[in-house]
């Protein structure tokens, strides 16, 4: 009995631990968006295991960045966009809007163009249909947040992000991939141009700039602005909420890659979605072939949402001005219906815009990083030490690899 009564309290902040996670699954969704289906996929059907390495070292950065853009909101009671705007002149603070928007032009061409890819493969609808199919869902799974609020946002959501696990690692499991040569791709390494555009996407497909942005926000809408006690057991649970979402995301990005160097290695036609679709179909049967599709519509469903609400936070944020959501959707979804409107390679299209993301992430990762390190903002949350210098140590290596990406890809 006494037994009993010593367990209930841990039982009680358990439970409660488990009330408070959510965000993190939000922003999740954005590191598993058909960018990184193209990027992952390509990568595993030219290199074969050779970039594992890159998906893990990616997920493990996302999980610190993620965990400061949450920290910032909670300490501070403001969004990312809203603590620059705070710091920033006129002309600074538009430049810096503008590149952020360039960003989230790049984020829903990949979203709004996977999930047309995924209903062309479901119904064979065309591409430009099934974008503006994508673009009025998202609408209503916004509409979701407005009037049920973040609980509920986030319950929609992490359904949709258990939709996508599911469709991407069923053919992992049917096609169980080689250990030896999974091990082997945790060998740092390039093999030419190719692997390092390809390293620089999938880095970008999993280092979201706009989650980012939008973590600070997610966070501090969902707990609110808090201090104490509450603040540091908040900030506990924002590690494990944290840590269970990049292991879930980056348990599907590396299935994604696994799969393709399991079963498309070596194969014609497999550099798009709908190679890689039907060759998958083929090795794999109709069932695994559907649920690969299945997956990808709600990827790309589920990321614009979430794609569009972080557009709106960072305008809201940096121009201190609200627009009409139709108005916020539009800014980001015309682009992208004109991608396909023109007939780009659709999966051609997704790879290239996660590299325009990889370069938005020093903007997004800079200024996140000297703001949780400012003690006269965060006080006791402030960054240790370790903290800030493997921060840092992030920022540069992203930086490198796109300086690399430009001088190999021009030479």
């Amino acid at each position: 009995m006494a037994l009993l009564d010593g367990m209930r309290p841990r039982l009680a902040r358990a439970k409660t631990s488990l009330l408070l996670l959510g965000p993190a699954f939000v922003a999740a969704v954005a590191y598993v968006d058909p960018g990184n289906v193209a990027a992952n996929v390509s990568a595993g059907a030219q290199f074969g295991y050779l970039l594992v390495w890159v998906l893990v070292a990616a997920n493990l950065m996302a999980g610190l960045v993620q965990y400061l853009s949450a920290k910032l909101g909670l300490v501070t009671g403001l969004s990312l966009p809203e603590a620059l705007r705070d710091r920033l002149g006129k002309p600074a603070r538009l430049g810096y809007w503008a590149q952020a928007e360039l960003v989230a032009i790049a984020t829903d061409i990949a979203e709004v163009v996977g999930g047309a890819i995924a209903l062309y493969l479901l119904f064979g609808l065309p591409l430009v249909v099934g974008g503006i199919i994508t673009g009025i869902v998202s609408l209503f799974l916004l509409a979701v947040y407005d009037k049920g609020g973040p609980r509920r946002f986030e319950r929609v959501i992490t359904g949709f992000l258990l939709i996508i696990a599911t469709g991407f690692l069923v053919g992992v499991v049917v096609e169980p991939p080689s250990p030896t040569a999974t091990l082997d791709g945790l060998i740092p390494r390039f093999s030419g141009t190719e692997s390092v555009l390809l390293a620089a996407a999938m880095l970008g497909a999993t280092i979201m700039p706009h989650a980012v942005y939008l973590h600070s926000g997610l966070a501090r809408d969902r707990h609110g602005h808090t201090t104490g006690t509450r603040l540091r057991r908040l900030l506990k649970t924002t590690k494990l909420d944290v840590g269970l979402a990049m292991v879930l995301a980056g348990a599907v990005n590396i299935g994604m890659l696994l799969l393709a160097a399991t079963n498309l290695k070596g194969q014609d036609n497999v550099d798009s979605i709908e190679g890689a679709h039907s060759a998958v179909q083929t090795a794999l049967g109709p069932v695994v072939g559907l649920l690969f599709a299945v997956g990808l519509l709600a990827s790309g469903l589920a990321s614009t949402s979430v794609g569009a609400y972080a557009g709106a936070m960072i305008m809201q944020g940096l121009l201190r001005k609200r627009y009409p959501l139709l108005l916020r959707r539009l800014v980001t979804l015309l682009p992208a219906l004109l991608v396909l409107a023109i007939g780009v390679d659709p999966s051609r299209a997704l790879v290239l815009s996660q590299v325009v993301l990889s370069f938005g992430i020093p903007f997004a990762l800079a200024p996140l990083v000297r703001l949780t390190s400012d003690r006269r903002l965060m006080g006791e949350a402030t960054n240790h030490v370790v903290t800030t210098t493997v921060a840092w140590l992030v920022a540069c290596v992203i930086i490198v690899l796109n300086v690399a990406l430009l001088y190999l890809t021009f030479a």
